[in-house]
């Protein structure tokens, strides 16, 4: 990570940009709009501020990772990436922003893409539960497992790469000794089900979980501390593999996700890249989000209004007064 951050801010240092004159044209500008939520809701927040702040002409396409990333790296299009989770593209994102293709512009979660093993907040208040360790010395506050004299632990879904991880977690826990059982989830709507169930019964439940998801939204959840420091050597060479014959409990690494845009974009979008270096959100809000889409089985276009008309605090703190103002109209 040492290398990457350090030819980021090489490319933020490099990047100097003069802002367009407020009569000069934006012009046209491509945007991924990724397979998930929270990415596509980005993409359609940018498209109506760039279009109705900046009268910018925004195509969105459509996206996900590692394609988005292979076309952006080799063919300089699209040029922007709202939301792309660094982990998953980590070596070939650091080569490319080094080699002065790609250019990081911001962090668009401001804390960062979070994964670790939570609770709902009632019991860790009720039962004074902050840690891995606390929850695990009352396997009967997390019924859900087959034998009805153990303790739940869900696991990540079955074929992810956090299935791995999340059962070395409970190995290296020690979790089966104390009367715990590893519940394979299935699917990651298998897994939002037993949330919800768990939720309308006034259950307790243990078990992997990530942010930004609308189920977060929805139910409030408590993140343990693991009271263990990431450890890479250990992650990389032990927690990542299905075969680790000892692993130890490993705080999970924040996923640094960034918006990612191609050299040639930078170099000549002026308005646009000043918007896209200041615009960042919180978990927070993007869980809120994307609970009110589940809920009301909203596209991210209209999402994007709904943040945009719910969220003014947050989203003029991006633009000029002016700018935040065509936003205002067009709403």
């Amino acid at each position: 990570m040492g290398k990457f951050l350090a030819s980021t801010t090489l490319a933020f240092m490099a990047l100097a940009v003069p802002a367009f004159a407020a009569d000069e044209e934006c012009g046209s500008i491509t945007v991924a709009e990724m397979n998930w939520a929270s990415a596509g809701l980005a993409a359609w927040v940018d498209k109506i501020i760039l279009e109705e702040g900046y009268g910018c002409d925004v195509a969105l396409v459509s996206g996900d990772t590692m394609p988005t990333f292979a076309s952006m790296n080799e063919k300089a299009q699209p040029d922007m990436a709202p939301e792309l989770w660094v982990n998953a593209v980590k070596e070939p994102l650091d080569q490319a922003v080094a080699e002065g293709r790609i250019v990081i512009a911001s962090q668009i979660l401001s804390d960062g893409g979070v994964e670790g093993i939570w609770v709902p907040t009632w019991l860790a208040e009720e039962h004074n539960i902050h840690t891995l360790k606390d929850a695990l010395e009352h396997p009967e506050l997390f019924p859900g497992a087959e034998d009805s004299s153990k303790g739940a632990w869900f696991g990540c879904p079955s074929g992810w790469a956090c299935q791995a991880i999340n059962r070395n977690q409970f190995v290296g826990s020690g979790a089966a000794d104390k009367g715990f059982e590893l519940v394979d989830s299935g699917s990651a709507a298998a897994l939002d089900g037993s949330i919800a169930r768990a939720a309308n019964r006034k259950e307790g439940w243990l078990g992997y979980y990530w942010a930004p998801t609308a189920i977060l939204g929805q139910y409030d959840m408590t993140r343990l501390e693991l009271e263990a420091e990431f450890d890479r050597e250990r992650w990389d060479n032990c927690m990542v593999k299905p075969d680790c014959a000892d692993p130890q409990v490993t705080e999970w690494p924040v996923s640094d996700v960034y918006t990612a845009v191609t050299k040639e974009f930078a170099d000549k979008a002026g308005v646009a890249m000043d918007y896209v270096k200041t615009r960042a959100w919180s978990n927070e809000t993007v869980n809120a989000m994307l609970a009110w889409m589940v809920e009301n089985q909203a596209s991210n276009e209209d999402a994007a209004y709904e943040f945009l008309e719910r969220h003014e605090d947050i989203w003029t703190e991006w633009v000029p007064a002016e700018v935040a103002d065509k936003v205002r109209a067009a709403l």
